[in-house]
């Protein structure tokens, strides 16, 4: 305890790192204040009842997720981070699929100005087109809800929507210019964090009434997700070190060179996106089920809409391994690898550099990539588990998936961070017993 009292007082001493840490709870507590803010003409009351039942299922209640409860309560941030986050993806897809967004990621500094100007552009395209979905299928198909919904209502709400899914952005960017940790995630993470307090007090509830089981069993849920928590963290920071050692050069009386150093590849190089990927088409067949008329489709894709049934997560483990390695592959270039390598004077002990290289690194990733997937796809369907050992769905979704991922894999870049600013001015970092490894940290980086 005195050890975490001392580590506060030096994160405080820093005048910087204090600005930046206030600077972030600030941007955070405006956009929590705006996800309350509901869109004129609309009754909150009516909304909240007609989605109590619906909120926390399929798509909607992933986006929902994301978004921090504004998605279901019609809030002027409804549509959240969700358009630029598609944004990201397109243009990254766009990256490895096109020689010009190729070139402009190439270009350092300058490629990613013009790359985010682009990402910008198209999330308010993409917003345009959504408001219109959004506003039909959550706000005016329900009774009661919008007493005149005219045509100037309708443009004034989705011009309102992608103000604040720009204003979202704008609040990202300056978290990340300004405050502390990447602000795109941090937005993310806060929205997920959100409904915590809510879930944790209704499985207290639960288990403290009735049969439920009383303190005891909610002290091994505890301690499951500790545990759960603990892997999570193993998979994010997870990396198979590949040395390299770079050729000795001697410039007048001073040696260049010569030292050995490590390209860390990660066991879970793709991130949270397969889960994504993966609970996208499996939403496919729930669509179908809505649209078709035809009871043998209905009956046949059925088992598909139990989310924590075991063909539903049979089939998207399933997916979750292949879009892993489909990830994987396009995210992580081992040719490129080999030719910077190859630039810059550093080999593999032992492996011919160029093509042999390349070769080598390709099958390290294939090696590393199989059990990290299937870590990956078991954590993303823990809450099914979770479901069968009558813990609450809203508590369930906390023991594996997306959010359990995000939220580990901000807090540990976050950190990381705040453990560089106490580095870089001669304080302890935040743990006496080593550094903390986020997803960024590398001795050595190879793009």
């Amino acid at each position: 305890m005195k050890n975490l009292i001392n580590t506060l007082k030096n994160i405080w001493k820093i005048d910087d790192l204090r600005v930046r840490i206030l600077n972030t709870l600030g941007f955070i507590l405006i956009y929590r204040l705006g996800s309350y803010v509901v869109l004129p003409g609309v009754n909150s009351e009516v909304l909240s009842d007609a989605n109590s039942a619906s909120a926390n299922e399929g798509i909607v209640g992933l986006i929902n997720i994301f978004a921090g409860g504004a998605f279901s309560r019609a809030s002027i941030f409804g549509l959240g981070i969700m358009p630029y986050i598609s944004a990201s993806i397109v243009v990254q897809l766009l990256g490895m699929a096109l020689p010009y967004f190729r070139k402009m990621q190439m270009e350092g500094e300058s490629g990613r100005k013009k790359i985010n100007q682009i990402t910008r552009f198209l999330t308010v395209i993409i917003t345009v087109f959504q408001c219109p979905g959004y506003i039909a299928t959550q706000i005016t198909n329900k009774a009661g809800v919008v007493s005149d919904p005219s045509m100037f209502w309708w443009v004034q709400s989705v011009l309102i929507l992608v103000t604040g899914t720009m204003f979202v952005m704008w609040l990202g960017e300056k978290i990340t210019d300004k405050g502390i940790g990447n602000g795109i995630s941090i937005i993310i993470m806060i929205g997920i964090i959100a409904r915590l307090p809510f879930a944790f007090v209704s499985e207290f509830g639960s288990r403290v009434s009735g049969d439920g089981g009383g303190l005891i069993m909610l002290l091994i849920e505890m301690v499951l997700l500790m545990l759960i928590v603990v892997g999570s963290i193993m998979l994010v920071q997870g990396t198979r070190r590949i040395p390299v050692q770079f050729a000795k050069k001697i410039v007048g009386n001073k040696q260049f060179g010569g030292v050995r150093q490590w390209i860390p590849l990660k066991v879970n190089a793709a991130g949270v996106m397969p889960i994504i990927f993966a609970q996208a088409i499996m939403f496919i067949p729930l669509t179908l089920v809505g649209f078709s008329q035809s009871a043998s489709m209905q009956n046949f894709l059925a088992p598909l809409s139990n989310h924590y049934g075991f063909v539903y997560n049979f089939i998207f483990a399933l997916l979750i391994i292949v879009f892993t390695y489909f990830y994987t592959a396009i995210t992580v270039n081992p040719n490129q690898m080999a030719e910077d390598m190859k630039r810059n004077g550093g080999f593999v002990p032992g492996i011919q550099p160029g093509k042999k290289t390349a070769e080598f690194i390709d099958q390290i990733m294939s090696r590393i990539t199989f059990p990290g997937s299937l870590f990956l796809a078991l954590i993303a369907i823990l809450p099914a588990f979770a479901i069968k050992l009558n813990i609450q769905q809203e508590f369930a979704q906390f023991y594996g998936g997306t959010s359990l991922l995000i939220l580990v894999g901000v807090v540990l870049d976050t950190l990381q961070q705040i453990e560089s600013h106490l580095l870089n001015r001669h304080y302890d970092g935040l743990m006496k017993t080593g550094r903390i490894k986020g997803r960024t940290s590398a001795s050595m980086t190879a793009a």
